[in-house]
This record gives C-alpha cells, structure tokens and sequence, in this order.
C-alpha cells in the first residue's frame, strides 16, 4: 500500500473547507483505481491534513494530482498556501 499525506497551513475557514473536501473530493478519490482510504484531519490553528491510502504508488500520485486541481479550482481562497506533500510505501499498519 502507498500513502500520501498533505498538509495545508493559513486555512481561513476550516468547517467549509471540510463540507467542499467531503462533498466534492471525496467521490474523486473513490474513483482513484487502488482506493483503500481518505481522511480529511482538522489539526486546529489553522492547519489540515488529508492523507490518502492507495493499493499502489500510481493510485497515491494520481491522488496528490487530483488533490492539486480540486484545491486550484475550489478551495484556493480557503487553503491559501501550497500543502506540504509527503508520499510513500505503508510499511506498518493495523
């Protein structure tokens, strides 16, 4: 399994941030062949954190992809700065 990990800063408004990822980012990632798991974190102060959980490293790439034009075309006065993205192989989980 491969995993990618986004973290997004200076977040203005973090309740509608989670109703548009869920509404509208959600069934994206559904789509994404090798979907395991989405979850969309609100870390408080202004940060959030999705990770993305995929059978295979193309399902993990295509998901930071796809992250990146949902962001661009519906969130960008939300999530104002670039997420920090750290993808790689699951090596442990339960």
């Amino acid at each position: 399994m491969y995993a990618a990990v986004r973290r997004y800063e200076g977040v203005t408004d973090a309740a509608e941030a989670a109703r548009l990822v869920n509404e509208g980012f959600v069934p994206l990632m559904r789509q994404v062949a090798g979907f395991v798991a989405y979850y969309w974190i609100d870390a408080r102060d202004g940060a959030m954190v999705s990770t993305s959980v995929f059978q295979d490293r193309a399902g993990a790439e295509e998901s930071v992809a796809r992250a990146a034009d949902f962001v661009r075309d519906n969130l960008a006065s939300l999530l104002p700065r670039p997420p920090e993205v750290l993808a790689g192989e699951v090596v442990a989980f339960a």
